[in-house]
């Protein structure tokens, strides 16, 4: 009987292989809870919800797709231009960008194709019928009557065009420079309105009214096709989007969140979404969707009554640090309001702190408080962050943190309250002095038994004494963003030269290998190095720096990895404009190359040791390089952890499989047999390994 079942379950061990499930565990997985992003369009379209995103700065973007109004998101085109609009006809969708034109997918935003429109920066679209018209930037509006596939320019040729609205067979455009225009005849022909002299930047039709948004003067509406029009008595702010649901009027102003009227603009009352910029609004069925500047999408299923913000993970995560079994997130723009937020679950989830509307760069703890580096200065929270105070250090830009002995040490930059500096405070914040290293930007500090690196904007400086005294080491040419010490070895991460390595206390250093790089984030587990990178995300180092392999398996975008934290053996990775990412660090760092002399042929050993608890060791050898593939099974056949998924160089090598406690509440694999499997250039081998606990 045994060996029945046995056979058996080697049988769906093979139908498994053949058709291998992919897992979450073999790559990096976005977390969730630091939601934000920057949305510049929504559209609506049957159980879809679109999404366009932007970044008037970085000039990045995606299309978003959600199918459960907008609880859970799936990014499907675009990584290097903006969306400022979208809409839809039928299955088609249409997306205006900022270079590239209108977009067209037929497949509910799955795939999606450049239209012969593929010139212009695209503000606005609406659709009549067969019809579609594009708003530019600087060239008016087209039009296509053939679903999108060839454009026409109106005779409205020199206009920058904000919003476009449709009442029956009139056209009606909002400009930057001379308000309303409207078209009687599908754009051959324009007329300006008497809405005259400003900025219209949404407009809006409901019945036989139409709406339009305004630059500092609210809302206005015509009921005579914009012959006349009326100013509201929302007639005080900068109106950025509007939408109609039924007999109600939502208006997204800047900076004041959202205004509801229900008797066709003639009162208004600011719904409980009080303090956002909110970029565009739409509507579908009951629910309400709002997209804004950086505090990404929110969702209304009660006409506005209230709001609930959806999973957009979008923000810049800078700094982390842990106190107790918590872990702090600090978000960073300069450009808007940002937060700290905290995760007790090893960072899977995250919710917002209390220190909101600051920026902040840095983390640090000293016993029960954990101190935030902000753009205005420094916080302390004695509480476990339920309750933030700032300290005597203000009106400074603090972007390093460390705790060395009794003092907190803070770095600051040069910005607008002058020259940086490092300060030191003995007594939790509640005075601050400044060491003698002044005059310097002050990127990060690391701490070593007594002894107190500083990377700034010239080199590194050591301090013997807790960081009060400092004198420069010999590397002293370059920015320094981050550090890394792993005993005697300490890691520095630079702009543009990668990652320096000293062995001798910072007296003198050598280049690693990871050499033309910007690493602004290290984190190290016993021999191993990770460095973060601005444009090749994540490196990892087995031989201190010799050689590196990166380590992106996830990311559909290699993100900017600005902050890295390990814990209960997983790492986070705080990213630039995608939050935090999280990996199982048995599973990253569990692949080392022994010797990089060519084997003869392939070989899968039996691990070792075997049994084992909790970790084991595999060995294999590759007589040449290619995309190697090392996976775990369960009995069932069913896929359970990735340990390699890459390309490799000939060689042997071995990879740890840790089946330990991930999440400090039971252990993730029962004892058992499982199976593991080597795929490499037509090789396949499975062996059979026993976890006993």
């Amino acid at each position: 009987m045994n060996k029945i079942i046995f056979v058996l379950a080697m049988l769906l061990v093979m139908l498994a292989l053949l058709f291998p499930v992919q897992n979450a565990n073999a790559q990096w997985v976005q977390c969730d809870g630091i939601y934000g992003g920057w949305i510049g369009a929504i559209a609506a379209n049957g159980n879809n919800v679109f999404a366009g995103t932007y970044d008037p700065f970085m000039h990045n973007g995606c299309i978003y797709r959600s199918t459960n109004s907008g609880n859970t998101w799936t990014c499907f085109a675009l990584d290097s231009t903006s969306v400022w609009s979208l809409a839809t006809i039928g299955d088609n969708v249409f997306a205006g960008t900022d270079g590239l034109g209108v977009l067209k997918s037929t497949n509910n935003g799955i795939t999606w194709t450049q239209t012969s429109l593929n010139n212009q920066y695209i503000n606005s679209l609406a659709v009549n019928g067969n019809k579609i018209f594009a708003g530019t930037l600087n060239s008016g509006v087209y039009i296509s009557t053939d679903n999108g596939t060839n454009w026409t320019q109106t005779s409205l040729n020199n206009q920058a065009v904000l919003s476009i609205a449709v009442n029956g067979n009139n056209i009606f455009a909002g400009t930057y420079y001379s308000g309303v225009w409207v078209s009687a005849n599908n754009g051959a022909d324009w007329t300006q309105t008497s809405l005259t002299n400003n900025y219209i930047y949404s407009l809006v039709v409901s019945g036989n009214i139409i709406f339009a948004g305004t630059e500092n003067s609210g809302v206005y509406i015509s009921t005579n096709n914009g012959f006349s029009w009326t100013q509201t008595s929302l007639n005080n702010q900068t109106v950025l989007s509007l939408a109609v649901n039924g007999n109600n009027i939502y208006a997204g102003t800047y900076g004041n969140g959202i205004y509801l009227s229900t008797n066709n603009g003639m009162n208004w009352s600011q719904t409980v979404l009080t303090d956002k910029y909110v970029i565009s609004l739409a509507v579908s069925g009951n629910s309400v969707f709002a997209g804004t500047r950086l505090d990404g999408f929110y969702l209304s299923s009660n006409l506005g009554s209230s709001w609930t913000q959806t999973g957009f993970n979008k923000r810049l995560v800078s700094t982390f640090a842990s106190l107790g079994n918590n872990i702090f997130a600090g978000t960073a723009d300069y450009r808007n309001p940002s937060s700290v937020y905290i995760s007790s679950n090893n960072g899977a989830n995250w919710a917002e702190t209390t220190l909101r509307n600051l920026s902040c760069s840095s983390l640090a703890t000293l016993g029960n408080n954990i101190f935030a580096g902000t753009n205005i200065g420094v916080c302390i929270s004695t509480n476990n962050g339920l309750n933030w105070t700032q300290t005597a250090l203000t009106n400074t830009n603090v972007i390093s943190l460390a705790a060395s002995g009794n003092n907190i040490l803070a770095g600051t930059t040069t910005v607008q309250f002058g020259p940086g500096n490092l300060y030191f405070s003995s007594n939790n914040g509640a005075n601050w002095e400044p060491t003698t290293l002044l005059h310097k930007d002050v990127y990060s500090l690391a701490v070593s038994g007594n002894n107190v690196f500083a990377g700034t904007d010239n080199g590194i400086f050591l301090s013997t004494n807790n960081g009060l005294m400092w004198t420069q080491t010999n590397f002293n040419n370059k920015q320094v963003f981050s550090f890394a010490i792993s005993g005697s070895n300490i890691f520095a991460g630079t702009s543009n030269y990668g990652v320096y390595l000293s062995t001798n206390i910072g007296a003198s250093w050598i280049q690693t290998a990871l050499n033309n790089q910007s690493v602004g984030s290290l984190a190290v587990s016993g021999n191993n190095i990770i460095a973060g990178t601005s444009d090749s995300g994540i490196y990892l180092s087995t031989n201190n720096g010799a050689t590196w392999t990166q380590k992106n398996q996830g990311f559909r975008t290699i993100p900017l990895v600005g902050s890295f934290y390990i814990t209960n053996n997983y790492i986070l990775a705080g990213t630039r404009w995608q939050s935090v990412w999280r990996r199982s660090l048995s599973e990253i760092i569990g692949i080392q190359n022994i010797s990089t002399e060519e084997p003869l042929s392939y070989l899968l050993s039996q691990n070792y040791p075997n049994p084992f608890n909790p970790t084991t060791t595999i060995r294999y050898e590759l007589p040449r390089a290619g995309v190697v593939r090392l996976a775990v099974y369960d009995v069932m056949g069913r896929e359970i952890e990735m340990l390699v998924n890459e390309r490799q160089a000939a060689g042997s090598y071995e990879a740890v499989w840790d089946a330990c406690l991930t999440n400090g509440q039971g252990t993730r694999f029962a004892s058992g047999v499982y199976f593991y499997r080597l795929t490499a250039d037509g090789y396949r081998e499975t062996r059979k390994m026993l976890l006993i606990r």
